[in-house]
């Protein structure tokens, strides 16, 4: 019956737009400047226009079409050119119980870390009032101190460019109320270290929050009346707050978020760091604050920067290679189509958005949807690089795909991603999130964790030393070694970058081994009633010692404890990835728990070992004994290899 309707829902908005009508579930688009709707030219030009009626037409023909097909509840987009409001327009709804349709001037959507953007902007406004040293060592600025590692400070231009080398932690970062002040939340928080400062990007939240509580500390003022008051209002923004909860003037105006349109609506989400994430607000706001980066800081009759400070701020800052893209103080380069695109994406549980500037054509693009959908494609990315190619065509050169075989014998292999968990057993994330380079046969390779509109992996040419080009794209690919001489992936994101692992924790070769040895360790146990109903039926018994007996006993729960850790964890992770507050305080017991189990087993391979020292010692002994009391201890080396490399035997307080 759904089906039935959201077909008759489809249909009705086909034949209204062909008969010039526009529902309410499709926005009309905001004009401004005496631009109106006007009846599309029947003759579409070879190259269109960017005006408003085209890009009216050309999203409305596929966004409808992104959240019928993924399950969208909805979407909001605003596009901007020349220092004015060009397209704006909600689609489907923001509450679809209600049936409330989305609003591009009122409706609230969580651009998630597209708010980081706004803290960036705070920073460099407090360092053009010479308030905030950009080479200054940032303890400087706190109330407590980040750890001395690397023998190296951590500045502002290392946490504007990702590189301050913090590990990832997700530990409280999203709760079900806020809990504690931002000093409090980074002060309890610390990421531990594990790359020297300005070397290696690796996007952190933390990063991001610590900058903007100095913004803070140097102003004075809480970091959100900082930016209501010298953000927001100076560029009219009356329907965007950072606040959590949402202040009540605009809580009716917040969107609903869901996993999948026809699944319940989640909560709304609350960030612990939230100058990394908890900007609200609408499509219409969005485009003041493009504009305002547009023109150089500048929106309307007031300035939110100096023209030498946006320049500065749109500026490449930390670049790994000169033919990558590049980290600029805050924002990112996303260059396509010939042209230097700068922006930010941002994803919460149920809103994911992007935002994207490319300041030689004066354009400005926004867009954002309240839904995870199905995950068949990436919606935002597949609706950007349509507006690209519709406005800005272009066609990349051929590259040279000479000693491409050479090459991809030298790169392939398993990646490592930079924004990983090094310290405790998050690290697992890590390991089962490994990038696999994998040679074609035919002068590609492809790459598991990079996949296209089609979910599958993309296939990357050859086309420079060491550079490879995305097929069907434009996206590059650049390896090289590190400071430590490992293989790197410079990728498109200039924000983390893949490593090459050795043997030790290569998933390849680990998973298939933890598998292995749970299996047998799982076998050993369904088996051990079934070998003690087969002994008494047959009489064939080995009179066993008192010592014997009981290291055979302990042998059974060492397998049991490792069988039940490894489980368990996957368990709880799975849990988690859907009630995210678990991964607060409320679910730290229960991982301490698991993982006291782990060491506890893995403490017991003693036993094991012990079990098969007697059994290869006593010539009584058959050989069948002693080949599986020595395949059983393997299998518990295989379970101690796992444990040691995922952390899953160091309990920690934060992950």
């Amino acid at each position: 019956m759904k089906k039935v309707i959201i077909i008759g829902v489809v249909a009705f908005i086909v034949s209204a737009l062909a008969a010039g009508q526009v529902p309410e579930l499709i926005q009309k688009p905001v004009q401004q400047d005496g631009v109106s709707d006007q009846t599309l030219a029947s003759a579409v030009p070879v190259r269109p226009v960017m005006t408003a009626q085209d890009v009216s037409a050309f999203l409305d023909g596929i966004i409808p079409q992104q959240l019928e097909r993924e399950n969208v509840a909805g979407a909001t987009v605003s596009v901007v050119k020349d220092g004015k409001l060009l397209f704006a327009r909600g689609y489907g709804y923001s509450d679809i119980k209600n049936k409330i349709p989305v609003s591009p001037e009122t409706t609230l959507f969580r651009p998630g870390s597209v708010s980081k953007l706004f803290t960036w902007t705070a920073v460099m406004q407090m360092h053009e009032q010479g308030k905030l040293d950009l080479d200054r060592d940032i303890n400087e600025y706190l109330d407590f101190k980040i750890p001395d590692a690397f023998g190296q400070p951590i500045t502002m231009k290392h946490l504007l460019t990702h590189t301050p080398g913090f590990e990832e932690q997700i530990k409280d970062l999203f709760a079900t109320e806020p809990t504690m002040d931002l000093g409090g939340f980074l002060r309890t928080h610390i990421p531990k270290r594990i790359f020297p400062p300005g070397t290696t990007p690796a996007y952190s939240n933390y990063g991001t929050a610590l900058a903007g509580y100095i913004v803070e500390r140097v102003s004075g003022t809480p970091f959100n009346r900082y930016v209501d008051d010298n953000i927001f209002k100076p560029l009219k923004m009356s329907n965007s707050t950072f606040a959590q909860p949402l202040p009540p003037e605009l809580e009716a105006n917040m969107s609903r978020g869901y996993r999948l349109a026809t699944d319940e609506p989640l909560n709304f989400e609350v960030i612990s760091a939230f100058p990394a994430g908890s900007l609200s607000s609408s499509a219409t706001d969005m485009s003041n604050f493009m504009i305002a980066h547009l023109q150089e800081g500048r929106y309307g009759d007031t300035r939110i920067l100096k023209p030498e400070t946006a320049k500065l701020m749109h500026s490449r800052l930390f670049v790994l290679d000169p033919a990558a893209q590049a980290m600029a103080h805050g924002f990112y380069e996303e260059s396509q189509n010939g042209m230097r695109i700068i922006g930010h994406g941002g994803d919460t549980i149920a809103f994911h958005s992007d935002l994207h500037l490319i300041p030689e054509k004066s354009v400005g693009f926004f867009v954002s949807y309240n839904s995870l959908g199905k995950g068949e494609g990436p919606l935002r990315e597949m609706i950007w690089t349509a507006f690209l190619d519709r406005y800005y065509p272009f066609t990349p050169q051929p590259g040279d795909s000479s000693n491409a075989d050479q090459e991809i014998q030298n790169v392939a292999g398993n990646y490592i991603v930079s924004r990983r968990s090094e310290s405790s057993f998050f690290r697992l994330a890590s390991l089962l999130g490994q990038a696999s380079v994998v040679p074609n046969g035919d002068g590609t390779i492809s790459i598991g964790a990079l996949t296209g509109a089609n979910g599958l992996p993309k296939r990357w040419e050859r086309i420079a030393p060491m550079t490879f080009r995305d097929v069907k794209g434009q996206d590059l690919l650049i390896f090289k070694p590190n400071a430590d001489g490992a293989m790197q992936i410079v990728l498109h994101y200039p924000f983390m970058t893949f490593t090459r692992v050795g043997i030790w924790e290569n998933a390849k070769i680990l998973m298939p081994v933890l598998v292995i040895s749970l299996g047998i360790m799982a076998l050993a146990l369904i088996l051990m009633p079934i070998a003690w109903i087969v002994r008494r039926r047959y009489g064939y018994h080995l009179e066993l010692t008192q010592t014997e007996k009981w290291v055979r006993r302990f042998s059974w729960i060492v397998f049991a404890l490792n069988v039940v850790s490894v489980i368990a964890m996957a368990g709880l992770l799975t849990y988690a990835l859907s009630n995210i507050a678990f991964l607060g305080e409320q679910g730290k017991m229960w991982f301490w728990a698991v993982q006291i189990i782990g060491i506890l087993g893995a403490v017991g391979t003693l036993m094991v070992a012990y079990n098969a020292f007697l059994a290869w010692t006593r010539r009584e002994a058959g050989i069948w004994r002693k080949i599986m009391s020595t395949v059983l201890l393997l299998a518990c080396f295989g379970f101690l290899w796992f444990a040691f490399v995922v952390n899953l035997l160091v309990p920690r307080a934060t992950y």
